[in-house]
């Protein structure tokens, strides 16, 4: 006999867990009990916000390809859980969210703290339940494991009730995860896909997703060069395609370059492979016409709902990303100079103006470039200063990516934490606003706990950046809400036990971060970032006075 934390303990350990991110509460004291027994197999990080704890589990998720964990108390605890939520589902990565709840004796009373989970996570998560027996723990979790990898992987709620997790069952854990064939595509929808292409003129592949391995994207690079077809990647999925490739071609996002743009305009035929058809990607669905594209699409996905929920396709496949790589044998076709000139131009991009700021990003992202390993995981919340990570870094086949589709302020730093935990060894770089940093600054405690500090890079320049841009176009001249006071960063970080400094000038960059990757308790460099540097190619200024003439002519 054991208790239900404990059934629910080891049976997470019997899937493969090894790490949960959470901030403790008395509905769930059986969890954390049977965690005592598992450390070193499934440890607990602890973290100081629950936002913080959802967001290290989503960023899990994203990086390694199985449900990243969190574990909350009820009410309170998953509010502020739920941001994590929402950004697991819209970046696709798989996550399991256990939340504390109410005695199943108190249910529908308004309780203390109560909530109903399905209700608050219904069209939040791809699946949110309750366990009211102890007994179906091992059925309940094992659906979740499956529910929150397959098909569009994301988010799963789980509530459990307290009297629930404290009774005792004779019900055995399970004994390890279902081990599913990832869907493959048949023989006459690759001949079709492939007859699609080659009788195109300007053929595109579009990528997009979290849960490739590396034999698929390897087998899709090898595809793509060897037909010589351009390669896009969906909003802050770049680090999945080679970025070195000579088909590589950009990435589909916010601030999309002119270049990918008409690449996804005006291509004839476009092969989708493994993305969802965000606002960000198809540039607020612009690009390709709803419902019918002009496009002939070919859209690959493991799950069926997502195809033809926006765009009706040429050609829908029901595959995984990786067995439909793996399905594909090069085509020919005379589109060379299409492919050249879209390479070109992604790397045209890289050439920059001055930056009019006493740090000039655009050369410290230059310097990252050189002196960052190869592995190195980088990672960035919300605001404009995320071009700089999102734009202009070249992510090569061991890099990796970790940004919210989502557009949630916050997430860099837990999701650099959560990286760390998960490769102590390699070096992780954040990148954050200073409004970004201080949506979840505190969780620098939990990565000195935990023995995961990244190095971070405040980008300090006084204001709400992105909303100061919307400010300026729309309402020139008429500042309101978004200037700020902020602490002494160094002081902070230094406080938590981090190397910090304050960067004054772009030519004190390199010695700076070079000391930053030799600290060995993690490292934040407060970079003086003007106000003017909103954008790589228009200062704050610029856009006012565009937004002020363009009144005075209307």
């Amino acid at each position: 006999m054991r208790n239900g934390g404990q059934l629910l303990v080891e049976s997470l350990v019997a899937l493969g867990a090894t790490k949960a991110f959470g901030v403790p509460g008395e509905s769930y004291l059986a969890v954390l009990d049977a965690l005592h027994d598992t450390r070193g197999r499934l440890d607990f990080v602890l973290c100081r916000n629950e936002g913080g704890a959802a967001f290290m589990a989503a960023a899990w998720g994203k990086l390694m390809g199985q449900p990243g964990l969190c574990m909350v108390t009820r009410g309170p605890g998953a509010t502020n859980a739920a941001i994590g939520v929402h950004t697991a589902m819209q970046d696709s990565a798989p996550m399991i969210l256990f939340v504390g709840q109410v005695g199943t004796d108190m249910k529908g009373r308004e309780a203390f703290q109560e909530l109903d989970y399905r209700a608050v996570f219904g069209t939040m998560a791809k699946w949110a339940v309750e366990i009211d027996r102890a007994d179906r723990i091992p059925e309940i979790l094992a659906r979740a494991w499956t529910t929150a990898t397959t098909g569009r992987p994301g988010p799963v709620v789980i509530a459990l009730p307290e009297d629930m997790l404290t009774s005792l069952t004779d019900a055995a854990p399970l004994t390890g995860p279902a081990r599913l064939a990832e869907p493959a595509p048949t023989p006459d929808a690759v001949a079709e896909a492939r007859a699609m292409l080659s009788t195109a003129a300007r053929p595109l592949i579009l990528i997009g997703g979290c849960n490739w391995t590396e034999a698929g994207k390897q087998a899709l690079q090898s595809f793509a060069e060897a037909s010589d077809i351009p390669v896009v990647c969906a909003f802050r999925y770049q680090d999945q395609f080679d970025n070195f490739s000579p088909v590589y071609a950009g990435e589909a996002g916010v601030g999309m370059p002119p270049h990918v743009k008409a690449l996804i305009r005006d291509a004839d035929t476009i092969l989708a492979i493994n993305l969802r058809f965000g606002e960000m990607t198809t540039d607020c669905y612009t690009l390709l016409s709803v419902p019918v594209p002009a496009q002939r699409l070919v859209h690959v996905h493991a799950s069926d709902r997502e195809i033809g929920k926006i765009y009706q396709p040429t050609l829908g496949i029901q595959a995984g990303p990786n067995a439909f790589a793996a399905a594909l044998s090069p085509v020919k076709g005379d589109w060379s100079d299409w492919r050249g000139k879209a390479r070109a131009a992604w790397e045209a991009g890289f050439d920059l103006p001055p930056q009019p700021s006493p740090v000039d990003m655009g050369l410290a992202t230059a310097h990252l470039r050189d002196v960052l390993p190869a592995d190195a995981i980088l990672t960035n919340g919300a605001g404009n200063f995320t071009v700089w990570p999102n734009k202009f870094y070249k992510f090569g086949p061991r890099a990796r990516l970790l940004a919210p589709q989502s557009g949630a302020m916050g997430y860099g730093l837990p999701a650099a934490i959560a990286a760390k935990v998960a490769h102590p060894d390699r070096t992780v770089l954040c990148f954050a606003g200073d409004g970004d940093f201080q949506m979840t600054c505190q969780e620098l405690a939990t990565s000195v706990q935990a023995g995961a500090q990244p190095i971070v890079l405040v980008l300090n320049n006084g204001i709400y950046g992105t909303i100061r841009a919307h400010q300026e176009r729309n309402y020139p001249a008429r500042v309101s809400g978004t200037t700020m006071v902020n602490p002494d960063f160094v002081m902070l970080a230094r406080a938590y036990g981090y190397h910090a400094e304050r960067v004054e000038r772009t030519e004190d960059f390199p010695a700076a971060f070079a000391r930053a990757l030799a600290s060995p308790t993690g490292a934040l460099l407060d970079l003086d970032i003007s106000p003017e540097a909103l954008t790589p190619r228009q200062t704050l200024t610029q856009m006012r006075d565009a937004a002020l003439a363009a009144r005075e002519k209307a």
